[in-house]
């Protein structure tokens, strides 16, 4: 009777594999085929559009660019010299250093030839204190703001510079994000080209820039990044954003807009509170606050979502930070997650109650842990003698072959569609590295999403890290 019920259990164990791993190639050939659907349909649709005409109209927005800097003083003054040659009239750039330990302020101050000025804040707005707000005497960077402030996150730094702008929109980058000239036309133009919803954010793919030549704060030339890491990031990038981020936004059920580049409507952020400092994964959080303060106001709504290469930036080339940055991601996720675990399968927030919201759970967060305890269980059943081999091999053989598959359909589609890496020698390597990629980079990301779990579930404090960067300023 024992043999009989172990019997039965292995066979329910080979059952939820097979279900899990056919729901996860549905949803991502959906994605895929949802994802072509979008870009298509932007394509198509911006090939009609003059984007200039925005920035001789007087009735373009004002918006603020919020850019925190922590221990920046090796690049800062070159990123916001590129922040400020952007081609847009009725914005600024607020660059919040936020108690930075090195040099960052005083470069900025020389630089840019700062003056400290007098400005009311709300009293009432929790953030660190602020030392000083400083605005530049030459009229060349009057499009500059510096706050400078007591440390207290990236988070709180970018809630100081919401409550500080007066822009109808505010767009929350990292400060080493290099943005097109181009890039706050596109964004303006998402915020205003639908007539039915209100446009609450706009968020975008993210492009890698290790390798690139870049002078005077602009791209000069793409080229493949030498690194093998920054090469498995390059292909993660082009399928995250390219295929799932393109296809949640064809369905109207995106739940993330990356830090790096995310423009929000100013009144909406502040409504729902700001970001949450009691996360490390606050760009998730804020989109997902935004969402269902408008489903609970029941106002049409929606969030846009850019395909085109406006933003590039630099990705980890060191292991031991990429391990980092990817624990932190997945503390991110679980906090988040957590916190809004009342819109798992609840009808009453639609797609993303029922769809999204459960995609981010199952595929997102615990499909990592599954894979990190099945590989240990593989190994003992095999031990065990009770390995069914054919079922295993099969299998693994059906995912290894499926994820190859969407690798090269993501690398192929972002050629035809954008084509930033021309050489065909740069091609056939990525679409080498998604061969690899199973067999070296996907278990190290595996790692880190168990590492940041078992840090957030056994309450082990650790916090954002740090990311030493080389800086655009050499990556010529």
């Amino acid at each position: 009777m024992d043999s009989e019920l172990f019997g039965v259990v292995l066979e329910y164990i080979n059952f939820v594999f097979f279900v899990f791993t056919l729901i996860l190639f549905i949803l991502f050939s959906l994605m895929a085929y949802f994802s072509t659907r979008n870009s298509l349909h932007y394509r198509n649709k911006n090939s009609f559009t003059d984007i200039s005409k925005i920035m001789a109209s007087p009735l373009a927005p004002t918006i603020t660019i919020i850019a925190p800097a922590y221990n920046e003083g090796l690049t800062i003054v070159e990123n916001i010299r590129s922040l400020l040659s952007l081609q847009y009239v009725n914005y600024d750039v607020m660059v919040v250093n936020d108690g930075s330990k090195d040099d960052t302020l005083q470069k900025l101050i020389d630089s840019y030839d700062l003056e400290k000025i007098d400005v009311e804040m709300d009293p009432d707005w929790k953030s660190k204190p602020v030392r000083g707000i400083y605005k530049s005497k030459n009229r060349a960077f009057e499009k500059l703001t510096v706050v400078d402030k007591m440390n207290g996150g990236k988070s709180d730094a970018l809630n100081t510079g919401v409550a500080l702008s007066t822009s109808k929109y505010v767009g929350c980058i990292d400060v080493d994000c290099l943005l097109q000239p181009d890039a706050l036309l596109h964004v303006v133009k998402s915020f205003f080209q639908r007539s039915k919803k209100r446009v609450i954010a706009v968020g975008g793919v993210i492009r890698v820039a290790n390798s690139c030549i870049i002078q005077g704060g602009q791209l000069e030339e793409i080229r493949l990044p030498s690194n093998w890491l920054a090469r498995f990031q390059l292909l993660e990038y082009t399928r995250s954003f390219i295929l799932g981020r393109m296809a949640w936004g064809r369905i109207d059920s995106l739940l993330i807009i990356s830090g790096a580049f995310g423009f929000f409507e100013r009144e909406i952020a502040l409504a729902v509170g700001g970001y949450d400092t009691d996360t490390v994964g606050e760009d998730m959080e804020i989109v997902f606050k935004m969402r269902r303060y408008m489903h609970d106001r029941r106002e049409p709504y929606t969030i846009e979502y850019i395909p085109d290469p406006l933003c590039w930036t630099e990705v980890p080339e060191d292991l031991n930070i990429l391990v980092n940055q990817r624990d932190r991601w997945a503390r991110g996720n679980l906090e988040t997650l957590f916190k809004h675990k009342d819109m798992l399968f609840n009808s009453k927030y639609g797609r993303l109650g029922l769809l999204s919201y459960p995609y981010w759970f199952f595929y997102e967060w615990l499909s990592p842990l599954l894979e990190f305890f099945g590989f240990f269980t593989i190994i003992l059943f095999a031990y065990l003698g009770i390995l069914n081999w054919e079922f295993f091999f099969m299998i693994t053989l059906a995912i290894f072959l499926f994820s190859i598959m969407i690798s090269f359909y993501a690398i192929l589609w972002d050629v035809y569609s954008y084509n930033q890496y021309r050489k065909t020698k740069d091609i056939l390597i990525l679409m080498g590295l998604a061969i690899l990629e199973p067999f070296i980079f996907h278990p190290i990301v595996v790692y880190a999403a168990v590492r940041g779990n078992y840090k957030k579930l056994f309450k082990i404090k650790s916090g954002w890290g740090s990311q030493v960067r080389k800086g655009f300023a050499k990556a010529t």
